[in-house]
């Protein structure tokens, strides 16, 4: 058990979506996962769509983030997003009609590169919304036969 702990602050472009202690964050870094424990060196990262696992006293909190970065600053995580859902809010169904309707739009002809990245921006999230709705729930996690 750490002494001390993180203070995660979830921002979003509306309000602050989630501010409070964590022993650890892991985040979507463009790169790989990235953990994040007390104590951690200062650091600015950019985030791409993926899931956010927050650990407090054994208790995972899992959230859906679109994008956005992370500054790690006196075991401070602040985590600045376009979008932030806590597993629990996300509405699997609504998710899987926007990855429906992606995938649909995405193989029309005459796309110009503009139209198609941000269809394939919103394939990847709705994946992961659907995905942490999943792992909330405490279901086995989608392989990717889930996403065909």
């Amino acid at each position: 058990m750490p002494a001390h702990t993180l203070t995660l602050e979830l921002v979003t472009p509306e309000k602050v979506a989630w501010s409070a202690p964590a022993d650890l964050v892991v985040l979507p870094a463009f790169e790989g996962e990235m953990g994040v424990l007390p104590g951690h060196q200062s650091f600015l990262v950019q985030l791409k769509e993926g899931e956010v696992r927050v650990t407090d006293k054994g208790q995972v909190r899992r959230f859906a983030v679109s994008g956005g970065f992370a500054e790690v600053k006196a075991d401070t995580v602040s985590l600045f997003a376009e979008t932030a859902e806590m597993a629990d809010q996300i509405d699997a169904e609504r998710a899987r009609q926007a990855l429906e309707r992606a995938k649909a739009e995405v193989v029309k002809p005459g796309l110009d590169p503009l139209q198609l990245a941000a269809m394939e921006a919103a394939i990847r999230r709705a994946q992961v919304r659907l995905r942490v709705a999943r792992h909330g729930q405490g279901a086995p996690p989608l392989g990717a036969r889930d996403f065909e």
